[in-house]
C-alpha cells in the first residue's frame, strides 16, 4: 500500500481488485461479492455497497435489501473484541438471555453494534456447537463456559485490561 492513500482510497482499491474478478452486470454474483468484500474488509462499509452497485448494475438499495436479509453481513467494523452470545436451545435453558442481558449492560451496546471506542462488538448466535458448555459466550473465538450473569464483569474486564 502507498504512504500517501487514505484508508478510503485503500479500502476502495481492495474492492475494486475483488470487483475485477467478477463480470460486469452479473446480479447472480451479488452474494459472493458481498462476501468477499466483507472477508477483506471485516463489514461491508456504504462505500464498498455503492462500488458494487456500480459493477453489477444493480441499485444500492436492492443491495442493502439483499444484505440486511441475510444475518451473516454487517455494516459496521467488528470491534477489537468480538463477543457471541450463544441462544441455542441448551443456552437458552440454561441462562443465555440473563447472560446476554448483563453484556448488553456491561458494554452498552446491543447485538448487532460496536461500542462507541470499538472495543467491543456484540452479535447473538444461533448455536455455537458447544452445548456441553452451556451457557457459552466466545470472544473471538476464544470460548467461555458455563458463564452466568455474575462472571461476565470479570470476563469483560479481563479483555479491557489487555487493552
Amino acid at each position: 500500500m502507498e504512504k500517501n492513500k487514505t484508508t478510503g482510497e485503500v479500502m476502495e482499491t481492495r474492492v475494486r481488485e475483488i470487483l475485477d474478478r467478477y463480470p460486469e452486470g452479473r446480479t447472480e454474483n451479488l452474494i459472493p461479492v458481498l462476501q468477499d468484500v466483507q472477508d477483506v474488509d471485516g463489514y461491508l462499509s456504504e462505500e464498498s455497497v455503492v462500488e458494487v452497485s456500480r459493477h453489477l448494475n444493480m441499485p444500492a438499495s436492492k443491495i442493502y435489501g439483499v444484505a440486511t436479509f441475510y444475518n451473516q453481513f454487517r455494516f459496521a467494523p467488528l470491534g477489537k473484541y468480538h463477543i457471541q452470545v450463544c441462544c441455542g436451545t441448551a443456552c437458552h435453558v440454561l441462562g443465555a438471555a440473563t447472560v446476554l442481558d448483563e453484556i448488553q449492560k456491561n458494554i452498552r451496546v446491543k447485538s448487532g453494534e460496536t461500542t462507541k471506542d470499538g472495543l467491543f462488538s456484540l452479535e447473538v448466535v444461533a448455536c455455537i456447537g458447544a452445548c456441553g458448555l452451556a451457557p457459552v459466550i466466545s470472544i473471538n473465538g476464544n470460548f467461555h463456559a458455563k458463564v452466568t450473569g455474575g462472571s461476565i464483569k470479570e470476563i469483560l474486564d479481563n479483555y479491557r485490561n489487555q487493552g
